[in-house]
């Protein structure tokens, strides 16, 4: 019986083992495609029994996706690259938990690198890419067999294929760099020279993704629909193209003379393009542009574009609703913008969320949602499970979110930071004051001022100490302090730095047991992302920046509640002196285009890869975490800075090690450099 499709789980639709004659797969050694098919026929099934019926080989097309990264699952996702979360402080005796972090407390190895996916890792649960561009392969070559299809049916299977294969390559290239093609199955008769391959050159890795999502994109549906949502089509296809061509582009991987001079292939020459000059870098970026210009039209032509929530507001936000509309309806767009399944925003999203239960899967809505607490709802028992409330936010985020006015903390000269850690008491809520914070902020309660006059995603995606926290079908008035609404309960359950991360929890999801989760996809691309991809190509582009610039990153800003860009750097009367006009500048502009886009993609594992295209990763990563004394019950106690835990990212790790055992198998690779 068919299950779900395209939540990547297989489809089970007989008894026993499938076994495959002999099929040797692509890869840097032969491996065993004995489970290629992860189904149970009652007898012995060939791939040409696989490939005969369309039932058979839907079975085939779910196995292609099913090898796309675990993003939902904390301890697998590289949503933990970088530096917005950070989880239980126990966990850094280990290697085996948040395997994200582990490599930026720079615990990355050639024996056991984390999260890297070259080969098969048992230590990680996880398989090779390349036995997954394997299985590509082989659904290309044999999808023609079927009979009971059509040709046009064949073909997008065959288009969906065709991109997951270039997708897949893609996401090694991002880890490793320079990496080895595998266009073709393996035959049986095959050579040494295709048994032990090289290395490709980085230009030449990326120029055979864009051919081969090239090819896909004309045979694609140009949208899915229904049961069909998470199967690639064209606005996806699209999409991801144009964040290859924004990786091929930028500095990290263009002309990196700086890293990878002496890091040479076999022949003596570059793995990286290291000469590319200004002419050969600005054609890259019209490319970008060419191709983020492309991705948008197609998907604004089918209904894509930036979420606004549509709905009825939850009960509890009724009142405050009506006394305080434009902010409340602004709070919504942006606090549903990812948890709202399969809405406009969002383009390609990964569904997986194969949750039977919730202690070994570690999903975020687990590890990030609050406890309910004693009194919200009759004969409340404050649950554990499904609310396990270890994964903050780290101090970073609180400084990175802007001013209302649209601001980094730094630049705006309203903003006291000598008093920033004051306390402070919330307006009553009687008062003219609170009008503007009403369902935002909680009146007559205690907090600081770094918690106040911020922009509305701050309060949206962060859980704070005189805030509210939107799950368990209530609106929880949360403070940190120990044993308090969100505050620190025991050495398991508690948020390391006293922050929380709302912004994937749904606020339907309960505790208790994982059937009360609302189930969403996690963004892997969105239209929000789209938008600021085509800011910072035409930034890159142009000389100078204009309004070809500031358009679609104010499509953002202006969702946000906050001014564009002009109005913000221009003469508002609120940027310090030293900042005007930064918006003007290509490097300024550079630095603004980052910014917006670590807090509008905060926590859903964009801005590692910024930093790493823009060579900032070391300045940016190599410094501790931090956060507030959350052991402690009064806010002058809580409200003081510690350390959490040490991070050290070197210019090594900007490049994932090749698993040593590849290595000795494969005399031909060469190892990147610093392993």
């Amino acid at each position: 019986m068919k299950t779900k499709l395209f939540n990547f789980t297989l489809i089970n639709s007989r008894s026993g083992k499938i076994m495959i004659l002999l099929i040797l797969c692509t890869g840097l050694f032969f491996t065993s495609c004995r489970d290629y098919l992860d189904v149970v026929p009652d007898n012995t099934l060939t791939l040409d029994d696989i490939f005969s019926v369309k039932e058979e080989a839907y079975n085939a097309l779910a196995k292609v996706y099913s090898y796309m990264p675990r993003e939902d699952r904390a301890d697998f996702s590289s949503y933990m690259l970088g530096d917005d979360f950070v989880g239980r402080l126990r966990y850094n005796t280990r290697t085996d938990r948040l395997r994200g972090i582990a490599i930026m407390r720079g615990l990355q190895s050639v024996g056991d690198p984390r999260l890297g996916r070259w080969c098969d890792n048992s230590t990680e649960g996880t398989k090779s890419l390349y036995q997954a561009i394997s299985v590509c392969n082989i659904f290309i070559d044999k999808i023609d067999m079927v009979h009971d299809m059509d040709d046009l049916e064949k073909a997008d299977w065959k288009a969906q294929a065709k991109f997951m294969k270039a997708y897949y390559h893609f996401l090694l290239l991002q880890k490793y760099g320079p990496i080895v093609i595998s266009d073709k199955q393996i035959s049986a008769e095959a050579t040494s020279e295709e048994l032990f391959p090289f290395r490709s050159k980085v230009d030449d890795c990326f120029d055979y993704i864009v051919r081969v999502m090239d090819e896909a994109i004309p045979d694609l549906l140009e949208r899915r629909t229904s049961i069909d949502f998470g199967q690639v089509d064209k606005m996806v296809a699209s999409a991801i193209k144009a964040r290859v061509l924004v990786f091929r582009a930028s500095p990290f991987y263009s002309g990196n003379r700086e890293f990878y001079e002496d890091f040479l292939d076999r022949d003596g020459k570059p793995f990286f393009p290291v000469d590319d000059d200004a002419a050969k870098t600005k054609a890259k970026w019209k490319d970008a542009v060419d191709a983020i210009d492309e991705a948008i039209e197609i998907c604004e032509k089918n209904g894509k574009g930036l979420y606004t929530f549509d709905k009825a507001v939850y009960p509890y936000d009724e009142e405050d609703f009506e006394l305080n509309e434009e902010t409340l309806k602004t709070y919504y767009d942006l606090r549903m913008v990812v948890v709202d399944p399969w809405n406009k925003e969002l383009i390609w999203g990964y569904s997986s969320l194969n949750i039977t239960s919730i202690g070994s899967n570690f999903p975020f809505q687990n590890v990030c949602n609050i406890q309910l607490p004693v009194g919200y709802t009759p004969g409340t028992t404050n649950e554990n499970t499904g609310s396990e409330m270890w994964m903050a936010a780290t101090f970073k985020m609180l400084d990175r979110y802007y001013t209302a006015n649209g601001l980094p903390l730094e630049e705006d000269r309203t903003f006291n930071r000598n008093t920033r850690y004051n306390l402070v008491f919330t307006p009553a809520e009687d008062s003219p004051e609170y009008q503007s914070m009403r369902g935002i902020m909680q009146p007559d309660v205690e907090t600081i001022n770094l918690y106040l006059n911020r922009e509305l995603r701050f309060y949206a995606n962060l859980g704070l100490t005189g805030g509210y926290w939107r799950s368990h079908a209530h609106r929880i008035k949360t403070t940190m302090y120990a044993y308090q609404a969100g505050g620190y309960k025991t050495d398991e359950y508690n948020l390391c730095t006293g922050i929380g991360v709302q912004k994937l929890v749904h606020p339907e999801s309960k505790s208790g047991d994982w059937r009360r989760f609302v189930r969403f996809p996690y963004p892997i691309i969105r239209m929000a992302d789209l938008y600021l991809m085509k800011a910072e190509a035409m930034n890159e582009y142009l000389d100078v920046p204009n309004e070809q610039v500031w358009d679609p990153i104010n499509k953002v800003r202006f969702r946000a509640g906050i001014p564009g860009v002009q109005a913000a750097w221009g003469s508002s009367g609120f940027v310090r002196p030293e900042y005007v006009n930064k918006h003007t500048t290509k490097s300024g502009m550079r630095d603004i285009i980052l910014k917006e886009r670590s807090i509008e993609l905060a926590f859903e594992g964009i801005r590692f890869w910024d930093m790493v295209r823009h060579k900032r990763a070391t300045a940016e990563f190599s410094t501790p975490i931090f956060g507030w004394s959350v052991m402690k019950e009064t806010g002058s106690d809580f409200f003081v800075v510690e350390m959490k835990e040490d991070r050290s990212f070197q210019d090594t790790y900007y490049l994932w090690p090749i698993d040593l055992n590849e290595l000795n198998t494969n005399s031909n690779l060469v190892q990147n450099p610093g392993y």
